[in-house]
C-alpha cells in the first residue's frame, strides 16, 4: 500500500499539474483568449437568461445543467483543500489558484463543446454525452476512439465507488464530531436521500440541483463575506500577502511549512484543478443533457462553472483563513488542524455556531457532490451495457455509501488517486485529438450569422426599441 501512495501522490504532483496546465495553455492560445475576449457576452447568454425560454433541443435546462455539474465540483475541497493548499504553499498558491481557474476556462469550455456536439439520445429519449461519446464519435480512428471510450468509462464507473465511500465517511465522521450521531444511522440517510434523488433521474437531479446548489453556495459565500468584514482592517494586506507570496515566497510559512516557488504555483495548480474538474470530463456529462441551439452557447456555462467554483467560493475561504489570522496559529500546520482551519476562522468569528456552520456546509457540500457522482458514474455503465446497467451501478453506489460511513472497505480508498488519472489521460488525449472541432465549432459560433452575430443584432434592437 506504501507503494500505490506513493505512485499516487507522484502523479498528482507536477505530472498532473503540467498536463493540464500546458492542455489549458494550448486550448486558451488556440480558441485566441475567447474568455478575456467576450467577457460581457458570456454572462448576458448564461446567468443573463435564467428564467427566459431555451433555445434548442434538449432534457434539462441550461441553468440546471450548471447547477448539477456544480453539484459535483463544489464539495469539500471548496472548505478543506484551500487551507491546506495556504499553508502547503503560501498564501501565494491562492494567486496560482486563479491563474489555473482562468486557464482552465479554455479547458472546460473544449469539453463541453465536445459533448454538447456528439450528444445521442438514449432508449427513453434523454440526451446523454461526455467524453465516451465524443470518444467514440468524434476521433477519427474509430478504434482508438472506442478504446479510450472504454477505458475512460470502466474506470469512471470503478473510481466512483471509493470516491463515494471517502466522500460518505467524511460526512459520517463530521456528524458524529458535531451532532453525536452513529456513522451506521448517517450511512443510511445519505443513501436513502440520495437514492431518492438519483433513481428519479436527470430531471429530478436538475430540479433538485437547482434549488438547492444556488441556496447552498449563496449561504456559505454570505457567511464567509461576514467573516472577510469582520476583520476588513486585514483586507488590504491579505491581498498584498498573496501576489507577493506568489512570486516571493517566504522560506517559512504557516509554522514552518516550507515553500520555494516552485511548490506555491504547484499547491496553487493542484487546487484549482481539484476543485473545478477542468479536463476530468465530467463536466460534458451533465452539460450534454442542457436545451440549447449550440454546443458553444452551452459550453459558455463552463466558464461560469469555473468562475462560481474556484474564483468566488475558493477564494471565500481563502481570504477567510488569510484575513482572520489562523494560518499564523502556532498549531496550524499540522495536518489534522490545517483541514478544519476554516472551521476554526468561522468558530472564532462566530462562536460555537460558527464550526457547526462549516459542519453543515460540508455535509450539505459532500451530499450533493455524492449525488451527481452516481448520475456520473451510472451514464458510463449505461453506454457499455445499457439503461439496465446504469440502474444497477446506481444500486451499488447507493449501497457504497453506507459502507463507507462506517468505515469499510478502506483499502479500495488508496486507489482513489490512480484511477483519477486514469480517467483525466483518456480525456486529455481525446481533447487534444479533437482540438480542430472545439476551434471550429468556436469559430462558427462567434462568425456566424446565426449565432453570435444574430444575439448582438437583437441586442442592439431591444436597446434602440426602448
Amino acid at each position: 500500500m506504501e507503494f500505490i501512495t506513493a505512485v499516487s501522490d507522484f502523479l498528482w504532483g507536477y505530472p498532473v499539474v503540467i498536463i493540464l496546465l500546458l492542455t489549458s495553455i494550448y486550448l486558451t492560445v488556440k480558441l485566441k483568449f475567447f474568455q478575456f475576449r467576450y467577457p460581457v457576452h458570456i454572462f448576458k447568454q448564461t446567468v443573463g437568461q435564467i428564467g427566459r425560454k431555451t433555445r434548442g433541443d434538449g432534457t434539462i435546462t441550461p441553468f440546471q445543467t450548471l447547477t448539477t455539474a456544480l453539484s459535483s465540483t463544489i464539495g469539500a475541497a471548496n472548505i478543506v483543500g484551500v487551507p491546506v493548499a495556504i499553508m502547503l504553499g503560501g498564501p501565494g498558491a491562492v494567486f496560482w489558484m486563479w491563474v489555473i481557474a482562468i486557464l482552465g476556462m479554455g479547458l472546460k469550455f473544449g469539453e463541453i463543446t465536445l459533448g454538447v456536439h456528439y450528444r445521442e439520445k438514449n432508449a427513453i429519449g434523454e440526451y446523454v454525452g461526455g467524453p465516451t461519446y465524443y470518444m467514440k464519435n468524434g476521433i477519427k480512428w474509430p478504434l482508438i476512439g472506442k478504446i479510450l471510450a472504454g477505458w475512460y468509462a470502466i474506470f469512471l464507473i470503478l473510481e466512483l465507488i471509493p470516491s463515494i465511500m471517502v466522500q460518505s465517511n467524511s460526512v459520517a465522521s463530521t456528524i458524529e464530531d458535531t451532532f453525536a450521531l452513529s456513522p451506521l444511522v448517517t450511512g443510511i440517510a445519505v443513501a436513502f436521500f440520495v437514492g431518492i434523488v438519483v433513481f428519479g433521474g436527470i430531471k429530478r437531479i436538475g430540479a433538485v440541483s437547482s434549488i438547492f446548489v444556488p441556496a447552498m453556495a449563496l449561504l456559505y459565500i454570505i457567511a464567509g463575506l461576514i467573516v472577510i468584514l469582520m476583520n476588513v482592517q486585514a483586507i488590504p494586506a491579505a491581498f498584498a500577502l498573496i501576489f507577493t507570496e506568489a512570486f516571493n515566497p517566504t522560506a517559512a510559512l504557516g509554522g514552518g511549512a516550507g515553500a520555494v516557488l516552485a511548490e506555491t504555483i504547484r499547491w496553487g495548480f493542484a487546487r484549482g484543478i481539484y476543485s473545478n474538474e477542468a479536463g476530468l470530463g465530467t463536466s460534458p456529462i451533465a452539460h450534454s443533457a442542457a436545451k440549447t441551439d449550440h454546443p458553444v452557447r452551452q459550453a459558455l456555462w463552463g466558464v461560469i462553472e469555473v468562475l462560481v467554483d474556484t474564483l468566488v467560493i475558493c477564494t471565500v475561504t481563502a481570504l477567510v483563513v488569510i484575513v482572520s489570522g489562523v494560518w499564523q496559529h502556532e498549531d496550524a500546520a499540522d495536518g489534522s488542524v490545517r483541514e478544519a482551519l476554516t472551521a476554526r476562522a468561522f468558530g472564532e468569528a462566530f462562536g460555537p455556531a460558527g464550526s457547526t456552520m462549516v459542519s453543515l456546509a460540508l455535509i450539505l457540500f459532500v451530499f450533493s457532490t455524492i449525488t451527481v457522482v452516481v448520475f456520473y458514474g451510472s451514464r458510463q455503465a449505461e453506454y457499455l451495457f445499457g439503461l439496465w446497467a446504469g440502474t444497477a451501478m446506481k444500486t451499488v453506489y447507493v449501497i457504497s455509501i453506507i459502507i463507507g460511513a462506517i468505515g469499510g472497505a478502506t483499502t479500495l480508498w488508496t486507489f482513489l488517486d490512480i484511477m483519477l488519472f486514469m480517467i483525466l489521460l483518456p480525456n486529455i488525449i481525446a481533447i487534444v485529438l479533437m482540438s480542430p472541432k472545439i476551434i471550429e465549432l468556436k469559430n462558427e459560433y462567434f462568425k456566424s450569422d446565426h449565432y453570435y452575430k444574430k444575439d448582438i443584432r437583437e441586442e442592439k434592437e431591444l436597446k434602440a426599441g426602448k
